[in-house]
Order: structure tokens, then C-alpha cells, then sequence
């Protein structure tokens, strides 16, 4: 049986992700801290934390990858018809806490969660650092959706969504792939692929596909620095229908 390394506290050093397992897919170590510093290390590498808060923290590189190129996502006409009618308003970076405890809400589809106390404090001090962003769809002054991620260089790596009525995750994500379009983001690293990613336009590459552009975009000066603005509108994406 494998032996999953367990990483020193002390070291910012990682396996190799080819050293992954196949079962579970990804699983590449345990151990370790959530630190500013480890965990950029980690996204640099196409690695990610992801535990339950009975676990160790444990570190994942699954092979394939989900990704969503921002000009590729899919726009049903039930979502085509939300969007137009625009009873609603969208934000960058104005609600983080209440983005990350929305995700982290159990329901029926979601009977448990892995944003921890721990997974939370950290995201929140990398998204004051500049690093997490966050992306808000209100109805009012009513949180209804939204979602989260990183962004490093110039790509961003989703990490969870919510949606508090019917398409309000998917609206937070067609605006996201409008504005990362034009800041000339070239994808979203999706991680692991489900039915909702799929039905969005999200595919899998291979690890080696997507290692080329962490190493290409990662060290690209990110546009824009710290704190995101939305600017784009609904209208001048394209989808396919």
C-alpha cells in the first residue's frame, strides 16, 4: 500500500505531483500548515488543501484536471434569461466573510463541509494579503450567491460556490469568466469536475497541459494587484448557446 509523505512544518517543500495517488485520486500528502507561504507554494504547483475537520489537513494534485476557459462557459437559456432580466446586482471583493460562510453552509445537498476554522482563517488572511477574491450576486442588500477563489499571476483557482436562489452561483460565474476575459486571464482551475462544472463548460485536461500554464501565468504580473473591481457587464460575452 502507499505511504503518503508527511510534510515538516518547517519546509515549504512538496512531492512531486506525479507522486499522486490514483485512489483517491490526487492525494499527494498530509501534514504540514495553512500558511500564506505553504499554501501559495502549493497552488503554484497545481496543488491543493482540501480535509474535513476530522482529518489532517491533506494535499491533493488530481490527474485529470477541471478547468473552464472564461470565453467557453455555457449559458443555458434559463441562465440566459436571469441575466437579462438584471433584477440583481454583482460585486468583486465587497463580502469575503459572508461569501466563505455561505459556501460553508450545510444543506441537504451539502451535508458537510471542508471549509474548517482553520481553511477559514487562512483564506481570509490571503484574501487581505490580496490573494482570495471573492465575487457577490445580491438581490437588495440580500447576499443571494456567489463564489471564491485565488488568483496568482494570471490565473485563478476556484474554490467554492454557493447560491441562495436558483442560478445566483451560476450568474457569480458567467460575470467572474466576463471580466477574467478581458483582463486576459486563460482559465479557471476547477479542480475536480461535478455535474454543475460540467454543465457550465468546464473539461478536463491532463496534469502536464495544466502544469504549462501554471508555469507560463503564475509568474505573470497579476492585473489587477490586490483588491478586484468588476467592470464588465453582461452582454459582451461570448458563450455558446
Amino acid at each position: 500500500m502507499p505511504t503518503i509523505p508527511w510534510l515538516d512544518v518547517d519546509k515549504l517543500d512538496f512531492p512531486n505531483v506525479e507522486h499522486a495517488l490514483e485512489d483517491p485520486n490526487g492525494l499527494l500528502a498530509v501534514g504540514g500548515d495553512l500558511s500564506k507561504e505553504r499554501i501559495l507554494a502549493a497552488y503554484r504547483r497545481g496543488i491543493f488543501p482540501w480535509y474535513e475537520e476530522s482529518q489532517p489537513i491533506l494535499w491533493w494534485s488530481p490527474q485529470p484536471r477541471t478547468v473552464l476557459y472564461p470565453e467557453q462557459v455555457y449559458i443555458n437559456r434559463s441562465l440566459r434569461k436571469a441575466l437579462r432580466r438584471g433584477d440583481y446586482s454583482v460585486s468583486f471583493d465587497t463580502a469575503f466573510s459572508d461569501v466563505l460562510d455561505g459556501c460553508a453552509t450545510l444543506s441537504p445537498k451539502r451535508p458537510g463541509t471542508w471549509i474548517t476554522d482553520e481553511m477559514r482563517a487562512a483564506y481570509l488572511g490571503l484574501h487581505k494579503d490580496g490573494w482570495a477574491h471573492s465575487v457577490e450576486v445580491w438581490r437588495g442588500k440580500t447576499l443571494i450567491g456567489g463564489l471564491y477563489g485565488m488568483g496568482i499571476g494570471q490565473l485563478f483557482f476556484g474554490e467554492s460556490m454557493f447560491s441562495r436562489e436558483a442560478n445566483a452561483s451560476k450568474i457569480a460565474l458567467v460575470h467572474l469568466c466576463g471580466q477574467l476575459q478581458e483582463w486576459g486571464y486563460p482559465l479557471i482551475d476547477c479542480q475536480v469536475g461535478n455535474d454543475y462544472l460540467d454543465s457550465m463548460g468546464a473539461e478536463e485536461i491532463n496534469r502536464d497541459t495544466f502544469r504549462q500554464y501554471l508555469d507560463q501565468y503564475c509568474n505573470m504580473a497579476a492585473r489587477p494587484v490586490n483588491k478586484w473591481t468588476l467592470n464588465w457587464r453582461y452582454g459582451n460575452v461570448s458563450s455558446p448557446e
